[in-house]
């Protein structure tokens, strides 16, 4: 059995496990490289832990802004005194704001290395202002110190449990609804842009429209995780969902394979969880040893680890194959 620690850590690794599945559909499967998750992921958190905040306040007013000297609290924060509204805005905001991007950015026609570099700005513009913020967002420090959710205490062994299993089923939807659109038509269109959008647009398609809808999916996704990471860490900053996590995630689904939703979701898990033992067993080597595995996977496994086991299952059944041929003819001949 787990300690609640091992628990808490694994449930955090889960909700990373989340974003991977809708980095590798935008990535692996339309083969456009976002660097700034990191955004929709904070964007996700920032909410669910406005809420946390309110709840955890005594006077009604954040902490962090009574000492800034505010006495009444900001419109924008009014609203998330309703946990519904708290939870809904983790996922439609970024899913709206991925909307908006996608919209100008793909219509215009822009993609690779420029849609990236766009992505990467999107995640200075956004920590600069919450950094810049402090009176509403906390600056630096972020939000911190939550003691309920719905009123019941955080640190409970029950709700922690719970929290587990939330995360657990909600990661299986997210994979499922993944794995139903890849399966579908629309995912084949999907890999039709990553493979031949001109040929695509030339049959009549416009590949813009796809391309937004699945960014916008991947981003809410990202939101998901954010909400569920601050419940379980109690947790979040600019820093977070700054440009270092935002590359981070890439190399997650990189090392569990990007053509895979399975193998990005256990590139995730498997990544961090290594991550975590090797700085509790090597705190001064840990991280040449997690760069050392990054340039190993880029270097020589470009479909990550399942792509391993697809090369096994390749010569598994070739040699199956050869063996039935064999006996075929052997038979024919006595």
């Amino acid at each position: 059995m787990l300690s609640d620690f091992r628990i808490g850590l694994l449930a955090k690794f889960l909700c990373f496990a989340i974003i991977a599945v809708g980095i590798s559909l935008i990535w692996g499967f339309t083969g456009i490289m976002s660097l700034g998750h990191g955004v929709f992921f904070g964007l996700g958190a920032y909410c669910m832990a406005m809420y946390l905040k309110l709840e955890a306040s005594t006077s009604g007013v954040p902490d962090f802004m009574e000492w800034n000297g505010i006495t009444e609290l900001p419109i924008i924060w009014t609203m998330f005194k309703n946990p519904i509204f708290a939870i809904g805005s983790a996922i439609l905001l970024p899913f709206l704001i991925a909307w908006i991007i996608g919209y100008f950015t793909f219509k215009n026609r822009i993609k690779g290395v420029f849609f990236s570099l766009i992505s990467q700005a999107v995640v200075v513009v956004t920590v600069t202002l919450f950094i810049g913020s402090q009176q509403i967002t906390g600056g630096t420090s972020g939000l911190t110190n939550f003691f309920t959710v719905f009123h019941v205490p955080l640190a409970d062994p029950g709700t922690k449990s719970f929290l587990y299993f939330l995360t657990v089923s909600l990661l299986a939807i997210v994979m499922g609804i993944a794995l139903i659109l890849t399966k579908t038509r629309f995912g084949r269109l999907l890999i039709a842009i990553r493979d031949g959008e001109n040929r695509l647009r030339f049959l009549g398609y416009n590949p813009a429209v796809f391309k937004v809808f699945i960014y916008a999916l991947s981003a809410a996704f990202a939101g998901i995780a954010g909400a569920l990471f601050v419940l379980q860490v109690g947790i979040i900053t600019p820093e977070m969902m700054g440009i270092i996590p935002s590359i981070e995630m890439v190399l997650w689904v990189a090392i569990g394979g990007r053509h895979s939703i399975l193998g990005a979701a256990i590139g995730a898990i498997l990544t961090n969880s290594a991550k975590s033992f090797l700085s509790e067993t090597y705190p001064e080597f840990w991280t040449i040893f997690l760069g050392g595995l990054f340039l190993l996977v880029v270097l020589y496994l470009p479909n990550g680890l399942v792509g391993i086991v697809e090369k096994f299952k390749v010569r598994f059944f070739k040699k199956e194959k050869k063996e039935e041929e064999k006996g075929a003819t052997d038979s024919l001949v006595s």
